[in-house]
C-alpha cells in the first residue's frame, strides 16, 4: 500500500497487482490524495494537474463503488479549487455526457453514479465560479431522475442538494423545477431516496420562498406521508425538513423578506398544521364519510414520532429566546395534543402519545432555557396542573389550610357520587397530568438548589398543587405526582422530612377515601425511595411512623370492603419502601414485619385447602394483592 502514497497514481504498480486488489489500491491512493492535496504546495499541484485530472477522470469510467466515487468526486473538486480551473468545464461536460447516456444496464450504473457525484462536488466546492452552466446541468440531472432506479435517484438528489448549496440564490430560476420533480419522491418505496429528497428540499427551502408560503400546507402533508412506514434515518431527515420549514414560515430570513413581499404565517397556523400530522397523520383534513363515521384509523407510531421530533427541530431553529417568550402557548398546545381523543384511542396509543409529548418538552426546555427561564416555565406548568385539577373538581383557590379543607370536602363528596368530573374529563386530564408532572419533576431536579424559590413563594404553591394531584381519580396521575414529589426531595433534601410529615397528616385525615389512601401512600413510598439520594437522610422516628401507618392500614383493610384493596396495596407498598432504608432501620421493626408476613400466608396445608374452598373473586383479589405485596417487600 506504500506504493499508493504519491501525488500521482502509480500506474506501474497498479498494473503489477492482481485484478481483485486494484480497487483497494485505487481507494488507498484516493484516501492519501484527499489528505495531501490540501497541504501540498500549489506550484507542485499545478505542475501535475493535467496528469492528475486525466487519472481522476479516467477512474469515473472504471465502475467505482460508493466510497471510491465519493472520494473521487471530492478530490476532483479540491484539485480544481486549488489549481487552475481552465479544464473544469471540459470535465463538467464529460460528466454531463455520461449522465445523458441512455445506457441503463447495471454494468454502466456505477459510471453514471460517479459522474453524478462529481457534478455535485464541483458545484458544492466552486458554486458560482462555474458561471451560467448550471441550468443545463440541473436539467440533465432532472431528466435522469425521471428514469433512474432507486440508487440513481438517491445519488442524483444528493447531487442536486450540493448544487443548491453551492449556488445559493443564483439558482432561483430552477427552484420550482427541482421542487416539482423532487416532492413526489418523498413517498418513494426506497427509504434511502426519502432521506435524499428530504435533504435536497431542506437545502432548497433556504432560498425557495414558495416552500414556506404558498406550498406550506402541501410540504407538511408530504412530510406526514413520508413518515408513514419510515425508518429512523428517514424520520430524522423528514422531521428536520418539516421543523425547519415551519420555523422559517413563522420567522423568515431577513434577506428573503427584503427580496419579496412575504406573508408570514402566524404561530397558531403553524402549530395547527403540525397538530394535524400528530393527530391525523398523512390523511389530513380530507376524509371519506365512512372513515369519519368509524372515527378514522389510528395514526402510525412512525408518523407521531416524526412529528414530535419536528416540534423539537421547530423550537430549536427558533431558539431559546423565542421559546422563553412563547412557552405558555407552546405548553398549552402540547398538552392539548395529549388530551385529544384521537391521540388516546387505546391505552397503548395514550402511553405512546404521552411519551412523545414528554420527549418534546424535555428536549426543548432542558436544552434551550437557562435557569431563570426554567423557573418561569415551572410556574406555567404549575398553573396548567391547577387548571386541570379544577376541571375534575379537586382543587379550589385559597391558602394552604383552606385548600386542605377543600380537598377533604371534595373527597367526601366524591364518595357519595357528587362533584365528579365526567369520565371524558378525567381520561383526558390524566394524560395531561402525567406529561406536566414528569416535566415539572425533571425541571426541579435539574435546577437543584436554585429551585428553592418555586417552593418558598406562596403565590406559586408548587407543593400544594402537586399534592392535590394525589387525589386525582386516575392512578397514572397519582403516580406521576408521587414521582414529582420525589424529584423535589432529591433537589431540595431539606423538604424530604416536611413532605413525609405532610403526607402522614393527610393519609390519617383522609382514610375514608380510596384515592387519598392510594395517592399519599404512593407519595410516601416515593419519598422513602429518595432517602438514599439525600446525604442527611431522615430522622429515625420517621421509620417507626411509617411502620405504624402501614400496620394500621393492613389491620383495618377488612373493616370496609370499598377500601380493602386500596388499604392492602398501600400498607404493603409502604413496608416495601421502608426496606430501601437499609438494615440499620429495618432491624428494629423486624418482629412486627415477620408477624405481618406470617399472617398473610396460610400456615399449614390444611388451612390452604380450606382457603381454596371459600371466597369470591373480590376476596381473592385482596388476598393475592396482600401476598404479592409481602413477596415484593421480601425481595426488596
Amino acid at each position: 500500500m506504500e506504493l499508493a502514497h504519491s501525488l500521482l497514481l502509480n500506474e506501474d504498480a497498479l498494473a503489477q497487482i492482481t485484478e481483485a486488489k486494484r480497487p483497494v489500491f485505487i481507494f488507498e491512493w484516493l484516501r492519501f490524495l484527499n489528505k495531501v492535496l490540501v497541504a501540498a504546495n500549489k506550484v507542485d499541484v499545478k505542475e501535475k494537474q493535467k496528469k492528475l485530472v486525466e487519472q481522476l477522470t479516467g477512474l469515473i469510467s472504471s465502475n467505482p463503488g460508493p466510497p471510491t466515487r465519493k472520494l473521487l468526486a471530492k478530490n476532483l473538486a479540491t484539485l480544481y479549487s486549488i489549481g487552475d480551473t481552465f479544464t473544469v468545464f471540459q470535465t463538467l461536460d464529460k460528466c454531463n455526457d455520461i449522465i445523458k447516456n441512455k445506457d441503463d444496464t447495471p454494468a454502466y450504473l456505477p459510471t453514471k453514479l460517479a459522474a453524478v457525484a462529481c457534478v455535485g462536488a464541483f458545484y458544492e466546492r466552486m458554486g458560482r465560479m462555474l458561471g451560467s452552466s448550471f441550468p443545463e446541468t440541473i436539467n440533465n440531472l432532472l431528466k435522469a431522475l425521471k428514469n433512474a432506479e432507486s440508487q440513481g435517484r438517491g445519488e442524483i438528489l444528493l447531487s442536486l442538494q450540493k448544487v443548491l448549496s453551492g449556488l445559493g440564490a443564483a439558482a432561483a430560476s430552477c427552484h420550482r423545477d427541482i421542487y416539482k420533480n423532487a416532492r413526489s419522491l418523498l413517498t418513494d418505496r426506497s427509504m434511502a431516496v426519502r432521506c435524499a429528497v428530504a435533504k435536497c428540499l431542506l437545502e432548497l427551502q433556504n432560498e425557495a420562498v414558495f416552500m414556506w408560503t404558498a406550498e406550506l400546507e402541501n410540504v407538511a402533508t408530504l412530510c406526514f406521508k413520508a413518515l408513514e412506514g419510515s425508518t429512523y434515518g428517514v424520520r430524522v431527515a423528514v422531521s428536520k425538513l418539516l421543523g425547519t420549514v415551519m420555523a422559517t414560515a413563522l420567522m423568515p430570513k431577513q434577506a428573503a423578506v427584503m427580496r419579496q413581499n412575504v406573508k408570514r404565517a402566524t404561530l397558531d397556523e403553524v402549530l395547527e398544521l403540525m397538530a394535524t400530522g400528530f393527530l391525523r397523520g398523512g390523511s389530513g383534513f380530507l376524509k371519506s364519510g365512512g372513515e369519519m363515521l368509524k372515527g378514522g384509523a389510528s395514526v402510525s407510531r412512525e408518523v407521531r414520532v416524526g412529528v414530535t421530533e419536528a416540534y423539537v427541530v421547530f423550537v430549536t431553529v427558533l431558539g431559546g429566546q423565542w421559546l422563553e417568550r412563547n412557552f405558555a402557548t407552546f405548553l398549552s398546545h402540547l398538552l392539548e395534543l395529549v388530551a385529544h381523543p384521537r391521540a388516546t384511542q387505546s391505552h397503548v396509543e395514550a402511553v405512546y402519545s404521552r411519551r412523545c409529548v414528554s420527549f418534546a418538552l424535555r428536549a426543548t426546555l432542558g436544552a434551550l432555557l437557562g435557569e431563570k427561564a426554567q423557573i418561569a416555565a415551572a410556574k406555567d406548568i404549575c398553573q396548567a396542573i391547577s387548571k386541570q385539577m379544577r376541571a375534575v373538581g379537586k382543587e379550589q383557590n385559597g391558602g394552604e389550610m383552606s385548600r386542605f379543607r377543600a380537598l377533604q370536602k371534595a373527597v367526601v363528596s366524591d364518595s357519595s357520587g357528587e362533584n365528579k368530573g365526567t369520565a371524558a374529563d378525567v381520561s383526558a386530564s390524566q394524560h395531561v397530568m402525567v406529561c406536566a408532572l414528569k416535566e415539572l419533576g425533571s425541571l426541579v431536579q435539574s435546577l437543584s438548589a436554585t429551585a428553592a424559590p418555586l417552593i418558598q413563594e406562596p403565590s406559586i404553591g408548587l407543593l400544594e398543587t402537586v399534592m392535590s394531584v394525589l387525589l386525582h381519580p386516575s392512578m397514572a396521575a397519582r403516580l406521576a405526582a408521587a414521582w414529582c414529589l420525589r424529584c423535589v426531595a432529591v433537589a431540595l433534601p431539606n423538604q424530604l422530612t416536611l413532605l413525609l410529615d405532610r403526607c402522614t397528616e393527610r393519609i390519617n385525615a383522609l382514610k375514608s377515601s380510596p384515592e387519598a389512601v392510594s395517592g399519599y401512600s404512593f407519595a410516601m413510598a416515593a419519598l422513602l425511595g429518595a432517602v438514599h439520594q439525600c446525604p442527611l437522610g431522615i430522622p429515625h422516628s420517621k421509620g417507626k411512623m411509617v411502620v405504624s401507618i402501614a400496620e394500621d392500614l393492613l389491620r383495618s383493610a377488612a373493616q370496609n370492603s370499598r377500601l380493602s384493596l386500596h388499604r392492602t396495596q398501600a400498607g404493603w407498598l409502604l413496608l416495601g419502601a421502608l426496606m430501601t432504608l437499609g438494615s440499620s432501620l429495618v432491624r428494629y421493626h423486624l418482629p412486627k414485619m415477620l408477624l405481618l408476613w406470617r399472617n398473610v400466608f396460610p400456615r399449614s396445608q390444611k388451612e390452604l385447602e380450606a382457603e381454596k374452598a371459600r371466597g369470591d373473586s373480590f376476596t381473592w383479589q385482596v388476598t393475592l394483592e396482600g401476598r404479592a405485596g409481602a413477596l415484593c417487600g421480601n425481595h426488596t
